[in-house]
């Protein structure tokens, strides 16, 4: 038997790949479409009501046929390009032949220079050599594309060449002219016919995907479809190529007018121009509502790997985390309505986004507290003792509580007071509060982890630390709130600033007054039921021979008894309280009344005996108890 040959590692797919950044690449044209209808000046000029009105609708027509690209599918766009690709070929062809007719003499012999610009070479042979090689070329561009077949695409190559040869044999002018309008006539005549035969499948093309979107809109509603449609045409993606290529474009365009400027041929500039190019790419990144897109999304691709990189070097596997690269651009793109970046002047554009960055900075560093809190709590509380673990959080905490005094300690030496730089201090020194308060109650929970006993006044002050702490932002909450109503008022009032207004009143005011108040009365009714329980210490204490059965300790210094005769820390039945009002164990009520509550707290949970009851009924009840206290002790 011959030797099996070795496993062969999988091939590569890039085939996937390249079509998906191919399908990216063919969607971007159409936001060049859209973006340049919108920066451009009207269609027809004029002040007549026909004009704007045919205007308008032209400027309506591109962008309605330019989105209806941008959403296609696949293979449908492929298909599109496709055909365009070929007429555009076509059309090339025919230009040509008629830039032949026009430019050269009847001997054949030169040409004249059309704007003075050489496009073919002068003499005969290697004008009609070059007129041939690129007349075949569009020919055979042109066949493949619309995948003609053989006969048709011979005819069809010879029709483009038919006016070369009428060249070649120096055929007289008018005949030549005649040449060139029939090779034209055919070429359009065909591709008119193609055009329309593909009408049929078109329409049905169109009339199932409308009907496949009216069935998903009825299943699955409005924002599932878009959803479906963001993802499927890779907008984000589409929306960096774009910002990416129009910058790259403008960059090349200043640079050149720059080494124009200068006089030189290298490739350096100065440090003053390159500032000056800087500058006017950030701010024509960001003139129009798509280009602002383009760098939220470029912003979305940046803080995505930002907040993977720091889960990754704290150690969290959350995925709630990695929701950076969601918030940041969302962000972005509100503070950009807000405050009308787009529709600026230049100048105040510039400072206007700069100002957005600092309040979008201060917003991504408090994301990342809330991504860094988690795991220095549960690291903590879970009383790891590597310091390798411990290090990389605690070196982000330090960090996020630097970082802000930094940036406050900047802005205030070069800025002068006002309602940007008020809200930006307050945004830093709230997330330095809140830094404060999660070290403190990692050092609580340390040092509860180091004594090794149960420290039962560590959760009520872990609550009086988180308490001081939500306090503090509701009160920075509410300072943000005047701030924001006295910008809307005195100096740049919006709709889109008051909707944001009245979501910041009611998530980060109301909301949170509201959970923080339910929070308090949930705290205190839990604490009233705790008070109300028997409490044992004492030679009591040390003869209960069991365990907490929520933490699994012993009892050391005190417990509490519920009225279905089971032992809990008070601080573990607390915590129970908060989430149901049953005992741990058997299901029953926890909480008695204050009727009761008075008799039971005369005698640590035992019924009182009363002067008016016999011996015999006294002695039955505590025969009872007895009982039901082994059977009790026995399920435990």
């Amino acid at each position: 038997m011959a030797a099996l040959a070795p496993p062969q590692p999988p091939p590569l797919r890039l085939g996937p790949r390249l079509r998906a950044g191919a399908e990216v690449a063919l969607r971007v044209p159409s936001l060049f479409f859209i973006d340049a209808i919108f920066n451009s000046a009207p269609v027809l000029p004029g002040d007549s009501l026909w004009a704007g009105l045919l205007g308008g609708l032209l400027r309506l027509l591109g962008v309605f046929v330019s989105s209806i690209v941008l959403v296609l599918s696949q293979r449908s766009l492929f298909q599109f390009y496709m055909i365009s690709s070929a007429f555009l070929l076509a059309a090339t062809s025919v230009l040509v032949n008629y830039y032949a007719f026009l430019h050269i003499n009847s001997h054949s012999a030169y040409y004249t220079d059309a704007f003075e610009v050489q496009l073919l070479p002068h003499k005969g042979p290697s004008l009609w050599m070059a007129l041939s090689v690129l007349q075949l070329a569009f020919g055979i561009g042109y066949v493949a594309l619309l995948n003609i077949q053989s006969i048709y695409s011979q005819l069809i190559i010879l029709d483009l060449l038919i006016p070369v040869v009428g060249l070649i044999i120096e055929l007289p002018l008018h005949i030549r002219q005649i040449l060139v309008f029939i090779s034209g006539f055919v070429l359009t005549f065909y591709t008119l016919a193609i055009l329309v035969s593909k009408l049929k499948r078109f329409y049905y093309s169109t009339r199932y995907v409308y009907l496949l979107v009216r069935h998903m809109y009825r299943i699955y509603g409005l924002q599932l479809l878009l959803e479906d449609t963001w993802k499927r045409i890779r907008f984000p993606t589409v929306l960096r190529v774009f910002w990416l290529t129009r910058l790259t474009a403008q960059a090349a365009v200043l640079i050149y007018v720059v080494k124009l400027a200068e006089g030189t041929k290298s490739y350096m500039i100065s440090w003053d121009h390159f500032w000056e190019v800087l500058c006017s790419l950030i701010i024509s990144g960001c003139d129009s509502t798509l280009t602002v897109l383009g760098m939220s999304a470029v912003i979305s691709s940046v803080a995505h790997y930002l907040g993977l990189g720091i889960l990754a070097f704290i150690g969290s596997t959350d995925e709630d985390d990695k929701r950076l690269g969601f918030v940041a651009p969302v962000l972005f793109f509100i503070l950009a309505l807000q405050t009308g970046l787009s529709g600026l002047k230049p100048e105040e554009r510039l400072v206007r986004l700069s100002r957005n960055m600092c309040l979008l900075l201060t917003a991504v560093l408090h994301f990342i507290h809330g991504m860094t809190d988690p795991v220095l709590m549960s690291l903590s509380a879970s009383h790891v003792s590597s310091f390798r673990r411990h290090f990389p959080v605690l070196f982000v905490s330090a960090c996020l509580f630097v970082l802000p005094i930094l940036l406050s300690y900047v802005l205030w030496h070069h800025y002068a007071l006002n309602t940007w730089l008020f809200a930006v201090t307050a945004f830093c020194v709230e997330l330095c509060l809140k830094v404060i308060v999660s070290i403190t109650v990692y050092v609580l929970f340390m040092i509860d982890g180091y004594y090794n006993v149960l420290w039962e006044k560590l959760d009520d002050y872990v609550y009086y630390v988180r308490s001081t702490g939500n306090i503090i932002e509701f009160i920075f909450g509410l300072i943000m709130f005047g701030n924001g109503a006295y910008t809307m008022v005195f100096e740049s009032g919006s709709k889109i600033r008051a909707c944001m207004m009245c979501l910041h009143a009611y998530f980060n005011i109301y909301l949170q007054a509201k959970n923080g108040w339910k929070t308090f009365i949930n705290r205190r009714t839990a604490v009233k039921k705790i008070n109300s329980l028997p409490e044992v210490k004492g030679e009591r204490l040390r003869e209960i021979d069991d365990v907490c059965a929520i933490c699994y300790h012993e009892f050391t210094t005190s417990a509490r008894i519920t009225p279905c005769n089971h032992y809990f820390h008070a601080l573990c039945l607390r915590k129970w309280l908060y989430i149901q009002d049953t005992c741990p164990m058997c299901h029953q009520k926890v909480y008695i009344d204050d009727k009761e509550n008075t008799n039971a707290s005369n005698n640590n949970g035992f019924v009182a005996h009363d002067e008016n009851v016999p011996n015999e009924n006294v002695e039955d009840s505590d025969g009872t108890e007895s009982e039901e206290e082994e059977e009790t002790d026995g399920l435990t």
